[in-house]
């Protein structure tokens, strides 16, 4: 290090400069364009911009054109059904009103969990996110157990009271509520985040001066969490428009269509429409990339006049609830058993029945291991659990390992065209599910490549999607390593690629690591780019699910998904562990 420092070539300048010098030495190890690292860094930029940018090219241009040239007969047949009203009206009222749901429990449960001593705080915290973890086609199942018109629990249990089948889950309000129950975890973190944030002054200002706790709540509090709330208001919006599992298990049944569900029948029904259903996808992706700007636009638009967080220090006090604090919490206990502990049982319960049928004694004595011996003696559930594990793995791993050269990319070279690479690899994250998975059976239906039908063509659509979180966690850790390791290890000889090895990769792995599991959690589960790519032996468990359901297999489907939800803690468990052995460590 000391003769490399005395060397009057190498300037504390240029010492200085990110990640490409020293140049002395980098010139010297690699003359001309054609070298290693360059070999590298353009191998996974062109492997983002094909992951991105090739699937939705193929999908335009198969909508918009055909062997003749230009052809809009595939919007023709798409919209000229009379009830395009009705599935614009479905489509709104569902993302609408599961946005409003959701905001609400979301944004409440956030207030008090943060800014008021509210009791059973531990509980509290876990009931609010825990519906994020079970997955999707769980959750919509378990909800049919208990408020279907003719199996489930809850309408048997209010039956004497309320008349005949008072709650029907196969409606417009049932699919809000379920996607609305399932979603308003994504509103608790960010609201969470924005209360923390917030100086309790200026709520303890209003109250000084005269105000209600009602009118502070709503002339101080509000106002001040206004962007998280426009976010949020956002990110639920679009997330229940590309919403699948919802719409396609309690929709379906009773002729409730959305863009989703519209794509699905579409691709399912005969004659295959392909150019009908690419013509609904770029709709849906339209009011997806609208949706996306808008929420930037809002996001940078007047931030400052929302900034509270200051030089001066604060620590949120929380407020007393005095007499409510009782009432809030019973109110704890019952969301926590509606939204996490009822769907949870019920699923365990059923997978324990022969045959589905209300609690009672005779139901009880009646429990069985069967419908678990049945899922270990079919081939399908060990074949579909081995390619879930194939496939979560390898995304994983595919993705975290070309975010992070990508996140070198972005955030420590000089090269022209860096911004490009990390733009390109959010582009996925405003193609929903459904559409990715329509986007990419146009291009390998079309492309001299033998990967349709094969388990490969799951594997590049996991990538593809879940490219944007695997940039997020790798740039964020990127941009917290300061890049003078890196010039100490170069100015001392070692490579580029032993440096990106050898230090930056050990300091990178805890957020690597977080990236690996939760893209292996979120591939595990998969359903809407799954339905349309799978073909007959490369199913995965979210398949093997849907397949139960329409073929009327309630319990031997409730015992999947408890082994699931199983396989799922372990898998997090030993990700943690591997986790927790890698990267920094104390002496």
């Amino acid at each position: 290090m000391t003769a490399n420092l005395a060397d009057p070539a190498v300037t504390p300048e240029e010492l200085r400069r990110p990640s490409d010098g020293p140049p002395e030495r980098k010139k010297a190890r690699w003359r001309g364009p054609l070298t290693p690292k360059m070999f590298i860094v353009a191998g996974v930029a062109a492997a983002i911009g094909y992951l991105a940018l090739v699937p939705l090219g193929y999908l335009v241009w198969g909508t918009f054109f055909d062997a003749e040239g230009l052809d809009l007969g595939s919007f023709q047949r798409a919209y000229g059904d009379g009830r395009m009203g009705e599935l614009w009206g479905n489509s709104l009222a569902f993302a609408g009103g599961a946005a409003l749901l959701s905001i609400t429990v979301g944004t409440t449960l956030a207030y008090l969990n943060v800014r008021t001593a509210v009791p059973f705080k531990a509980l509290f915290f876990a009931a609010s996110i825990v519906p994020l973890i079970i997955p999707g086609i769980l959750y919509t199942v378990s909800w049919i157990f208990l408020a279907s018109p003719q199996i489930g629990l809850l309408n048997a249990f209010f039956e004497p009271i309320l008349g005949d089948a008072p709650f029907n889950i196969f409606s417009i309000w049932g699919m809000i509520w379920v996607e609305g129950l399932h979603s308003s975890p994504i509103v608790f973190l960010l609201m969470v985040a924005a209360f923390r944030s917030m100086d309790p002054s200026l709520e303890e200002s209003a109250l000084m001066s005269g105000a209600s706790r009602m009118q502070a709540l709503r002339k101080v509090t509000l106002p001040l969490v206004r962007p998280a709330l426009l976010s949020s208001v956002l990110v639920i919006l679009i997330t229940s428009l590309e919403s699948f599992e919802v719409p396609a298990l309690l929709g379906l049944q009773n002729g409730i269509y959305v863009f989703t569900s519209r794509i699905y029948f579409v691709l399912r029904s005969y004659p295959q429409d392909l150019g009908a259903a690419g013509a609904l996808a770029v709709s849906l992706l339209a009011v997806a990339v609208i949706g996306v700007a808008v929420s930037r636009l809002l996001a940078g638009k007047g931030s400052k006049t929302y900034q509270t967080v200051t030089g001066k220090g604060f620590r949120p006090r929380p407020l007393d609830l005095g007499k409510w604090k009782p009432v809030v919490g019973v109110g704890i206990l019952f969301y926590f058993f509606v939204t996490v502990l009822g769907p949870l049982l019920v699923l365990i319960y059923a997978a324990l029945l022969p045959y589905y049928q209300a609690p009672s004694w005779d139901a009880f004595s009646a429990f069985t291991f069967d419908n678990f011996i049945q899922v270990f003696e079919m081939n399908s559930a060990a074949r579909a659990l081995r390619n879930s594990l194939i496939l979560g793995i390898g995304s994983a791993t595919i993705v975290m390992a070309l975010m992070a050269i990508a996140a070198w990319i972005s955030v420590r070279s000089t090269l022209p065209g860096r911004g490009i690479v990390e733009q390109l690899s959010f582009v996925p994250l405003v193609i929903p599910g459904i559409v990715l998975g329509l986007s990419i059976s146009f291009v390998y239906l079309r492309f001299p490549l033998p990967v349709y039908g094969t388990l490969l063509i799951l594997l590049i659509a996991y990538c593809t999607k879940y490219m944007p979180y695997g940039m997020r966690y790798a740039t964020t850790s990127m941009t917290q390593i300061s890049s003078e390791l890196e010039e100490s290890a170069m100015v001392s000889g070692a490579s580029w690629w032993t440096t990106f090895r050898r230090v930056l990769l050990p300091l990178l792995s805890p957020g690597i690591t977080a990236g690996f599991i939760y893209i292996l959690v979120v591939s595990f589960r998969e359903l809407s780019s799954s339905i349309l790519l799978y073909s007959p032996g490369n199913e995965v468990l979210s398949i093997l699910i849907w397949e139960q359901f329409e073929n009327g297999s309630f319990n031997v489907l409730a015992a999947i998904g408890v082994l699931m939800v199983l396989a799922l803690m372990v898998m997090v468990t030993i990700a943690y562990k591997l986790g927790a052995k890698v990267g920094l460590r104390e002496d």
